[in-house]
């Protein structure tokens, strides 16, 4: 049976190493701020493991144990305390999507930014639904079609985060794509990558999107090495890396590893193409798919 406690479990851990960091930072026992809670010492522990549940109303009151009165933090920790028990949209397609890809969904919820390299393909949440299907199906090895069409529908809902979201602004893009991806073609549609090139320059028009061509004539840079993708949240959540292969993705955490992308993501964006020569580039493709 499929773990459909995935989604609130990853936010349940969030919040608990968040609150584990600052006790162990104020030099709190488990014990001792268990005790001013008025609870079993055990009850705070599985709180910090992400088994147990905190009340929001208790997040305040058990900040204060470890002398955090920033308003921002206890905010911050009292909304991902009320969200813990909510289930994903995507929970619907049950075991099409993998537990990974149920973090990461979570993740790019709560988001305020991504950044992107993709060293083959356009990413996902800039993808047309015959481009999704396309793509999906020509990577996968183990999928049904009914997969196959689940996912690529799962891919285009996940594009409204980039024009509304129920709270707060639009998710903030910034996507650098190798020019390879753009010689993408479909023996059985041949207008498929035109219809997906004109969408990724329609894309370009909104102002929290940014996209750059990585040239086939580009020095070498860090992106050579793969895809990666740098998920970066309101204070005071720490940014997350999102890694990617045939078997499924898996994050990078810790302030120094999630360093060594940020500079790899600059030297990336340096070595691509300036923001209008990408644009030229994608409406010179659009044009050789005119034939």
């Amino acid at each position: 049976m499929p773990n459909v406690r995935a989604i609130p479990t990853l936010r349940r851990r969030r919040l608990g190493g968040a609150l584990r960091k600052y006790r162990n930072e104020a030099g709190v026992t488990l014990l001792t701020a268990s005790r001013a809670m008025g609870w079993d010492e055990s009850k705070l522990s599985r709180i910090e493991t992400a088994v147990a549940r905190l009340l929001p109303q208790d997040v305040a009151k058990l900040l204060a144990q470890y002398g955090i009165t920033d308003p921002e933090v206890i905010a911050a920790l009292e909304g991902l305390s009320k969200d813990a028990g909510k289930q994903g949209w995507w929970q619907a397609y049950g075991d099409a999507v993998g537990l990974s890809y149920k973090d990461f969904l979570t993740l790019e919820t709560d988001a305020d930014s991504v950044h992107i390299y993709t060293p083959g393909l356009i990413p996902g949440l800039l993808q047309t639904g015959p481009y999704a299907r396309e793509i999906i199906a020509g990577i996968s090895t183990t999928r049904t079609p009914q997969e196959v069409m689940a996912l690529a529908e799962i891919r285009k809902m996940r594009q409204a985060i980039l024009t509304t979201r129920p709270e707060g602004a639009p998710l903030k893009l910034w996507a650098v794509i190798h020019e390879a991806g753009l010689h993408q073609r479909s023996a059985g549609q041949p207008f498929l990558m035109r219809q997906q090139l004109k969408h990724l320059l329609d894309m370009t028009e909104l102002p929290n999107i940014t996209i750059q061509v990585m040239p086939l004539t580009a020095t070498p840079h860090p992106g050579m090495l793969g895809l990666f993708q740098i998920v970066r949240f309101p204070h005071p959540w720490p940014t997350v890396v999102m890694l990617e292969n045939i078997r499924g993705g898996h994050f990078v955490e810790g302030i120094e590893d999630v360093k060594v992308f940020d500079t790899a993501f600059e030297r990336v964006v340096a070595a691509a193409l300036s923001v209008d020569d990408s644009q030229q580039l994608i409406k010179t493709f659009i044009e050789r798919n005119r034939k």
